[in-house]
């Protein structure tokens, strides 16, 4: 059964599409995660899909509950944590926890089973103003406000943004506990690594899925061999290897045609070698135009002044196939 569904959703603040006929599915007990820019429409399709705002187009359901016309049913089904602090800073942990379980109805100790993980790294800290905790801890007790009335579906919006390493990865085993709960979880996260523990993920872009898929399969629809080029001076190198897409001579310099072209040899019989060089942490990734070597390429960044550059074939990230993706929707973009 599907726990959200969504048809041909639509927003727009004035002249500006925030989401562009949307649909997508998400099912039962799955943890299902965005990933996009900041931009491109995920905190509006959160707030669409936590019944805080009306959708412009389209429906959606959740559990089979139209989010417009039985939000009043809905809201006890949902626990939603905003990508922003949203909880009462002058309250105390304590009374933050209270306050929630309130207005739903239940109690603290009713639902403290399914927070216990979560709220006892907090507790010591439990008279703490909520505005005095840490980023880590802000996080911990939001979650813990969005389950004590035990949701069947969780929404949270990049929750561990802002937050250390080992506070991400805490959050994400608790992410894994509640999933085997049972609870339905829908995420957004700007992290990779977080990307790749989701069960399936959506690429959103200006409104607009590119693909969804497993972070397996995603990452394996990259339509080309994929190379990490290294060298001390980083960004001498991507320079070289964005001008080799166009054309650089055996000098260095660069020219309209493509390149590299030898001595004598005339400008417009020049070929362009690398495609779509983009920086990732310490190294470029490539691509290479067809018939072109590693060999070929690494004489060219010699001939270009940057000799010793390594050039190894990698196994494409979740990143590299966004942002083909997004040039190919620039592509038809562009030619409509």
């Amino acid at each position: 059964m599907a726990a959200l569904e969504a048809y041909n959703i639509t927003h727009r603040y004035g002249r500006v599409t925030a989401l562009d006929d949307l649909s997508f599915n998400v099912d039962e007990g799955e943890l299902f995660g965005f990933i996009g820019p900041d931009g491109a429409g995920k905190t509006t399709l959160f707030r669409i899909a936590a019944t805080l705002i009306i959708p412009a187009g389209g429906r959606m359901t959740i559990f089979g509950l139209n989010t417009v016309s039985r939000y009043r049913e809905l809201r006890n089904l949902i626990g939603y944590m905003p990508g922003r602090f949203s909880l009462y800073h002058d309250l105390t942990v304590e009374e933050n926890l209270n306050f929630y379980a309130t207005i739903f109805g239940t109690t603290v100790k009713e639902n403290y089973y399914l927070i216990e993980p979560i709220y006892k790294q907090i507790e010591p800290f439990k008279k703490r103003q909520a505005g005095r905790l840490s980023g880590g801890m802000k996080q911990k007790l939001a979650l813990s406000c969005a389950l004590i009335h035990k949701p069947k579906i969780l929404i949270l919006d990049e929750p561990t943004t802002g937050v250390d390493a080992v506070s991400r990865t805490e959050f994400w085993e608790m992410l894994s506990r509640l999933k085997g709960e049972g609870i339905t979880i829908i995420v957004s996260t700007p992290y990779m690594d977080e990307a790749l523990r989701c069960d399936r993920i959506a690429l959103i872009q200006e409104g607009r899925i590119l693909d969804i898929n497993t972070p397996d399969k995603i990452r394996r629809s990259y339509s080309q061999q994929l190379y990490a080029v290294r060298h001390p001076e980083k960004y001498r190198l991507l320079l070289a290897l964005r001008a080799l897409g166009t054309g650089v001579t055996v000098e260095g310099q660069p020219t309209p045609y493509g390149a590299p072209v030898t001595e004598g040899q005339p400008p417009s019989e020049a070929r362009p070698m690398a495609g779509n060089a983009e920086p990732f942490g310490d190294s470029v990734h490539i691509t290479l135009s067809e018939g072109t070597t590693p060999a070929e390429l690494t004489a060219a960044l010699t001939s270009a002044g940057l000799p010793g550059a390594t050039i190894t074939e990698i196994v494409p990230g979740i990143e590299d196939v966004f942002l083909e993706l997004m040039k190919k929707e620039v592509g038809r973009s562009g030619e409509a």
